[in-house]
């Protein structure tokens, strides 16, 4: 038994220790206050303010587009969608049924998105309502309270200021999908996330990187629901939490023309086909308008099942380009081909003539002229003029389809002309090579006669078309069409301006040639007997061939039958190709309607609205100039050829 100085001694000993525990109890919690609150105080400050921030997108704004005469084709307007975080949502009957009612929805139809997005973390917002009307805006934003893990988030959307014309040649912006992202991560060495808007058509897709833009971002107060309060201005106010600008994107110019793309949609109003104009000094395309189109605004506003479902239900295509994207046999707007190259061969002369009594016998099979009579006696003019099948498929008699071949493709036919869009054709231009090697078979004579007016195995777009008469109009020069004038930031820095390119730049052996050839494309448009008289454009003085594109072989029996009197999906397309003005060339245009029958009543006036416009506006005094050359060349020919009837092809 220990005494009383033992247990004094002991007890000291003790309340030594506990002393000692407790002093560095409190040493240990003055360190950890100290290191909270000093050492990281302030990053332990930063995430208790990151706890109540949200960071949100700020979209950046794409460039705009422009027309040649700065006239706004293409510009941003806000968008707003509804977006859930299923995070945030307590009373998930209650609010799905308040949803439900405001952003008028299907019953259910919140459940299955929130189902279909159950593997994401809880987190990440949902879209339920894509551009949402102000009305159902305001609903939101006055229930705010109500309506936990609810929220507005802007978006800027592309509002295409004349809709449908031009729709292709401006293209689309729409939501990446799944699918895309590797591949355009990849293509663009960017970092694509879902909910990104891109390009996906036209000028839009194709000059994406200049158009884009680059996002920021904003930091809002939430509550602990996640419900945005307000929008906290962190600029130099916590470390690492600063709000980003977003930089909008480049702005465009093209070298489209506005009046002219309206003049031709207006032209091909009720029609199914497309409509392309050129500037032969320079490819620059001035007009580019396919019909049916499409509302490129609904792509990017959020685009509903209902209307991509009527797009790509639709029987026409509404979602091509057929200026790049469809050719055809070019039908009898070939035989100026065909011409210049029994011209350079010597196989005709401007003295030539063969007789035409409306068909023609080769082997075994008989080839008939569209003119059932015939032409009689008929020189290269007056084949161009009126169109003689016989004429130039004698022609072609004395040629290989090669050295056909050779002519078509020294005016860009066969191959794609490089305009600098997505998804452009090649078009054929067929060889005895070619049919051995794609179908195992010898080239046939008679094949060759189908080929030089135009059908049989031939295919060729609008836009290479109007490439090839715009070479015959000055003279043997090819430029590469463009689309695209200058790329420039919003402040109005050039950041890319694109010139005229000259593909290539031959001469013909015979400085003939294209006079009678060019003379005959006069005479088809202005000669009472021209197939294309009756629908020529006054004070244009256009020169160009009218030509039907066959959809089906006619039999013997129908190679007469009226065209208007067949079914609607076995008409022949109607085709006209020109330029204008004759003397001083200026522009080339082509236009195609589809199952139109005939070129000089479906084409031809598409093509004269389009050259008409062009003249009016950009070069009025030589419009005015024509108005009266035409009235006198016009009384010249009804005098010499006493008002002959014009014939229709």
């Amino acid at each position: 038994m220990f005494g009383e100085e033992e247990l004094v001694k002991v007890h000291k000993t003790r309340a030594g220790m506990i002393g000692n525990i407790v002093f560095a109890a409190f040493g240990l919690l003055l360190a950890r206050l100290w290191y909270l609150q000093v050492y990281k105080g302030e990053q332990l400050h930063q995430f208790s303010i990151q706890n109540r921030l949200r960071k949100e997108v700020v979209w950046a704004p794409r460039g705009m587009i422009h027309s040649r005469d700065d006239q706004l084709l293409v510009d941003n307007i806000p968008r707003y969608d509804a977006i859930l975080t299923p995070q945030y949502l307590l009373e998930k009957e209650v609010t799905l049924e308040k949803l439900h009612k405001i952003l008028m929805l299907e019953p259910g139809s919140i459940e299955k998105l929130l189902k279909k997005n159950q593997n994401q973390a809880t987190y990440r917002p949902i879209t339920i309502k894509k551009n949402i009307g102000f009305e159902e805006l305001a609903q939101i934003e006055s229930l705010n309270a109500e309506l936990p893990g609810v929220s507005v988030q802007t978006f800027i959307s592309r509002e295409y200021k004349d809709k449908e014309v031009g729709a292709h040649l401006l293209g689309y912006i729409s939501e990446i999908s799944q699918q895309q992202l590797p591949k355009f991560r990849k293509r663009d060495a960017m970092d694509y996330r879902l909910g990104d808007f891109i390009g996906q058509f036209g000028i839009e897709e194709q000059l994406d990187k200049f158009l884009r833009g680059a996002n920021g971002h904003e930091f809002v107060e939430v509550d602990s629901r996640g419900r945005r309060k307000r929008y906290i201005n962190t600029d130099n106010l916590f470390k690492g939490i600063e709000d980003e600008k977003p930089n909008q994107g480049m702005n465009v110019k093209l070298t489209i023309d506005r009046d002219m793309q309206m003049a031709g949609y207006a032209a091909l109003e009720g029609k199914v086909g497309s409509i392309i104009a050129i500037d032969i000094e320079s490819g620059e395309v001035l007009a580019m308008v396919s019909r049916p189109a499409f509302d490129p605004s609904q792509f990017s506003r959020g685009l509903t099942p209902e209307y991509w479902r009527s797009l790509i239900t639709n029987t026409e295509n509404p979602l091509r380009d057929r200026n790049i994207q469809e050719h055809y046999s070019p039908g009898s707007t070939f035989k100026a081909i065909t011409g210049i190259s029994a011209f350079e061969e010597g196989v005709i002369d401007e003295n030539t003539e063969v007789f035409c009594n409306g068909n023609l016998r080769f082997g075994r099979k008989v080839y008939h002229c569209w003119k059932q009579a015939g032409h009689g006696a008929t020189s290269i003019t007056k084949a161009i003029r009126e169109s003689c099948n016989v004429f130039f498929q004698r022609a072609a008699m004395k040629m290989s389809i090669d050295t056909i071949a050779k002519y078509a493709n020294m005016f860009g036919l066969g191959k794609r002309t490089g305009i600098s869009l997505p998804r452009e054709v090649s078009g054929l231009i067929p060889t005895e090579a070619w049919k051995q090697k794609r179908y195992g078979q010898v080239w046939q004579p008679g094949e060759t006669l189908s080929c030089a007016i135009g059908q049989s195995y031939v295919l060729a777009s609008t836009i290479q078309m109007a490439q090839a008469y715009g070479a015959i109009a000055n003279g043997g020069k090819i430029y590469r069409p463009y689309v695209v004038k200058d790329i420039y930031t919003p402040k109005g820095e050039f950041i890319k301006t694109f010139t005229p390119e000259l593909l290539s730049d031959f001469k013909l052996k015979n400085e003939k040639t294209l006079k009678y050839v060019r003379e005959g494309l006069f005479q088809v448009v202005n000669n009472p007997k021209g197939t294309a008289f009756a629908r020529r454009g006054k004070g244009i003085m256009m020169a160009g061939k009218t030509g039907t594109s066959q959809v089906v072989r006619a039999t013997a029996d129908k190679v007469y039958q009226k065209c208007e009197q067949m079914d609607y999906d076995y008409r022949h397309h109607g085709v006209f190709v020109g330029f204008a003005p004759y003397d001083k060339p200026r522009i080339a245009a082509a236009a195609l309607v589809e199952h139109g029958c005939h070129g000089s009543s479906a084409a031809t006036p598409v093509v004269e609205a389009v050259v008409t416009a062009y003249m009016q506006k950009y070069h009025p005094e030589s419009y005015l100039e024509n108005l009266e050359k035409d009235k006198d060349i016009h009384a010249q020919w009804v005098k010499t050829l006493k008002a002959a009837a014009p014939a229709e092809e």
